[in-house]
Formats: structure tokens, C-alpha cells, sequence
């Protein structure tokens, strides 16, 4: 859909913010604001599991203006405490002023009693000047997010200050006008979100695809026609005739835990010197990242947990059952004490197969399990050497290794698309705002479809 201009532009007044329609003003948010607050602090000790919403950054988005509950915190508040203050009222505005700068909501009617922490803050406008919707487009738009961030300081810590919010830049139209702009947004909005769900839900059902195709394929084969025998293991269900089924302590020639205890501690770590590996490199199969190094005195003392081309490492501690095997060319270093290191047997087993076949579904469902009903918390080799691998010949394995890759080659090209599909479809919504309330393009005589009604502006459902 196209717009046409508006008829004259004048100076804006503001030397990054240009021309703007002749009869809009330009003006700081104060000019209409009634009340301004940011939340007390303490609120920890009023957290519950009833009572009302406690509102914080992670509420606030930088593409909407809904309040995002997926995640809720609630808080029981006594009576004549400092935090009433910060009760919010259906039309205020709130704004992150600590992090995430430019993320922004208008509180919708029917929210009942909530509050804000101290790194929101809360707008209430007169609203003879502006439109709580009409701020929020403003404050999504680039001309909301380049004066905000400007205003940010604090060094690492970026944060605003009421006063920052107070003086926001503010293009502002008549009322009325910026009532038809809004509506205009919110349709326009929910439509590319609408799609932006569709190809994220596409991303999602790709990847349930790859899952189960590639579990398929190391549990059952790629030969549908092949006779099946029960494995005799119950989650494992059948496997292929031909196939062996063996715990992998029996498959191995060499096992290895991290060095445990004081014998390796991040104190230890230098500079530069040899490369300690762990679930950084592991959970990413990137063995090019990462920046911890011991020294070569240290690594002559820790000879036996160095890792070598082939190697499978599997992740034993906080983020179980990762799998990565170690590629050629690799940086000399060890393996720290979140990993193990099995090398197994080459002539029997291809180490690219077991890493396809623990991080299959049934295995990462198994180690899950098998982690939850430890004394310990995490894996242990008596778990991994328990487990029971199903096992093709070498010949099929490395077949299936080249299934797998193939397969995944085609499945990142497909993913791929529908990421850059989002990505576009976000430029265009953020580039569809910005025009808008800039006055780039004249929406005045649109019009909601006659078939669809107006969608309505409400706060996100938890998930």
C-alpha cells in the first residue's frame, strides 16, 4: 500500500529530525506529561506468589507496544508503602531506563492493580497534546530510539534519567490525527507480526523435522524395508536386524573426566599458552572460539586431558549431554572439568555417528533422565559407559553421517530463508513506523478494511 505526502513540510527545528508536515509540532513530552515516576527500590521483599503485577524491562518490548507476560512477577504490597507511587493506570506509558533502551508500553485497559520496578519508568500523560499509542509509535520509532540512546550514560551501564524522558523529542499532529495514524499502525503492525509468527513458526516445525528425521535415521536406519528386532532396551524400542546394541564403555579405548577439584581453576588461566575447551566450544561445535589458556607448565602436568582430532567431548555438568567431536587442525589444549573425553574404537565406531546419536531425541530424553535420578547433579561416566548404543556396521554409520550432513545442508538454507523473511519483515515494520510519525507519508484517508474489523490493542497472553 502506498501513500501519497503531505502537501508541505516546514523545518522540523531539530537538526537530526529534519522537515516535518507543515502544521505538526515539534515539542518535548513534558509539554502534555502529568505525572512522571520510576519504581522504588526493595521490591524483592514484596515478591509472592499472588497479588499484583510487577511490571519490569523484561515486560517492555522494542517492537510493540503490548506488555510482553510470558514471564510475570508478582508482588503483595502493604498498605502506605512507598512503591504505591508507581501504581500504573491504564494509557501510561512506560520506558525502560536502564538497558534496554527503546523499549517501550502503553498499559491496556483491564490490567487490574501493578506496579513498576526501578528500572521502568512511568509516563502519564494530560492528553490534550498527545496520545499514549501516538508516544509509544514515537518512542519505537528511529526517532525515539536515536534520542534516547543519545541520552544514555553511565558507561557500562547504560540509563536514562526522568529528565531524559521528560525533554523526548515528540512529533505530534493534532489529537485527532494522531488517533487515525495509530489505528492505521496498529493494523498494519498485527498484520506483519502475523506473518513474522508464521515463518518463526515455520523455523520451529523445520526444526521438529530435523529432529525426528535425523532421530529416525541413527535409531532405525535409512533402509525402511530392512527386518526389525526388539533392541531390549524399552526406550530404544526396535532397531534393525543387523544391528548391535552395546554400552559405550564397551565401544571405547580410552575415557577421560576433567580435571576435577583444585587441580584446574580458573585462577590458573593465562593469556595465551594452550587451549582449555569446554561448553563454550561444545554446545556451539565451534572449536575457533573461546579464550582461556594455561600456561606450559601447567599443561605438562595435565597431559592425560588433552584432546585430540576425533575425540567426542560430551558436556556432563549445567548444560547436559552436549556432544562435539574434535576436528582436525585443532589448537593444542585440555578439556575442563565440565566435559569427557571418550576415543573410540576407529576401526568399529565413527565418532561423527555417536555425536548424530546422542544428540538425537531419544538419547537427549535418555541423559536428561538419567542426570535427574543422579546423587549428583549432572553426568558421571558410570551413566555414559551404561549407555546402551545402537550400532551399524562402520560402512553404514559413516552412510548415515552422510545423510545426516546432506540433509542438514538443505534444512540451514530453508531455516535461513525464513530468518531473513523475519529480518525483513521487522525492517519494514520499523521503517512503516518511523514514516508515519514523521510524517513521510499521509495516512489521513485510511480506512480498515471492510472485511476485517480494527485489531484491538491488548496486553501479549502468556504463554
Amino acid at each position: 500500500m502506498s501513500f501519497p505526502k503531505y502537501p508541505v513540510y516546514k523545518d522540523s527545528g531539530v537538526a537530526w529530525l529534519e522537515q516535518v508536515p507543515e502544521h505538526w509540532g515539534v515539542f518535548p513530552l513534558k509539554r502534555d506529561l502529568v505525572f512522571l515516576t520510576s519504581g522504588s527500590r526493595g521490591w524483592a521483599e514484596h515478591y509472592s506468589e499472588t497479588g499484583s503485577l510487577f511490571l519490569r524491562i523484561g515486560n517492555l518490548r522494542r517492537d510493540s507496544l503490548a506488555l510482553d507476560l510470558s514471564e510475570i512477577q508478582l508482588v503483595e504490597v502493604p498498605a502506605g508503602a512507598e512503591g504505591e507511587r508507581t501504581k500504573v493506570l491504564p494509557g501510561d506509558v512506560l520506558f525502560s531506563i536502564t538497558a534496554y533502551l527503546g523499549s517501550v508500553a502503553v498499559v491496556p485497559a483491564g490490567i487490574g492493580k501493578a506496579y513498576v520496578s526501578q528500572h521502568v519508568a512511568l509516563a502519564r500523560l494530560g492528553g490534550k497534546l498527545l496520545s499514549s499509542r501516538w508516544v509509544g509509535y514515537v518512542a519505537l520509532s528511529w526517532v525515539g530510539k536515536t534520542y534516547l540512546e543519545s541520552q544514555g550514560y553511565g558507561g557500562t551501564k547504560v540509563q536514562l534519567s526522568l529528565d531524559d524522558i521528560a525533554n523526548m523529542v515528540m512529533t505530534a499532529p493534532r489529537p485527532a490525527e494522531q488517533e487515525i495514524i495509530a489505528r492505521y499502525l496498529d493494523h498494519e503492525t498485527a498484520r506483519i507480526d502475523a506473518l513474522i509468527e508464521e515463518q518463526q513458526r515455520l523455523i520451529e516445525l523445520l526444526k521438529e523435522k530435523r529432529q525426528a528425521v535425523i532421530s529416525h535415521a541413527v535409531t532405525k536406519g535409512l533402509d525402511p524395508t530392512v527386518p526389525m528386532k526388539d533392541s531390549g532396551v524399552e526406550w530404544l524400542g526396535e532397531v534393525p536386524a543387523h544391528w548391535s546394541v552395546s554400552p559405550l564403555k564397551f565401544l571405547v579405548d580410552e575415557k577421560v573426566a576433567g580435571p576435577y577439584g583444585a587441580s584446574l581453576t580458573k585462577a590458573m588461566y593465562t593469556d595465551s599458552g594452550y587451549r582449555v575447551y569446554g561448553q563454550q566450544q561444545v554446545i556451539s561445535d565451534d572449536f575457533s572460539i573461546g579464550d582461556y589458556y594455561i600456561s606450559e607448565e601447567k599443561f605438562s602436568e595435565m597431559q592425560r586431558y588433552v584432546v585430540f582430532p576425533g575425540d567426542v567431548l560430551i558436556s556432563v555438568m549445567g548444560t547436559i549431554g552436549r556432544v562435539s567431536v574434535v576436528p582436525v587442525g585443532v589448537e593444542v589444549g585440555i578439556i575442563n572439568p565440565r566435559l569427557v573425553r571418550y576415543k573410540f574404537a576407529q576401526r568399529k565406531v565413527a565418532p561423527e555417528f555417536v555425536k548424530i546419536l546422542l544428540m538425537s531425541l531419544r538419547y537427549q530424553s535418555r541423559l536428561r533422565e538419567e542426570s535427574q535420578g543422579s546423587t549428583m547433579e549432572g553426568l558421571n561416566m558410570v551413566i555414559l559407559g551404561d549407555l546402551p548404543l545402537v550400532l551399524p556396521s562402520l560402512d553404514e554409520q559413516l552412510s548415515i553421517v552422510a545423510f545426516v550432513k546432506a540433509y542438514d545442508f538443505g534444512f540451514n538454507e530453508l531455516v535461513e530463508q525464513a530468518e531473513s523473511a523475519v529480518g525483513l519483515l521487522q525492517e519494514r515494520r520499523s521503517a512503516l513506523i518511523s514514516a508515519a510519525v514523521t510524517g513521510k507519508i499521509d495516512v489521513r484517508g485510511w480506512q480498515p478494511p471492510v472485511s476485517t474489523q480494527a485489531p484491538k490493542f491488548e496486553v501479549a497472553e502468556a504463554v
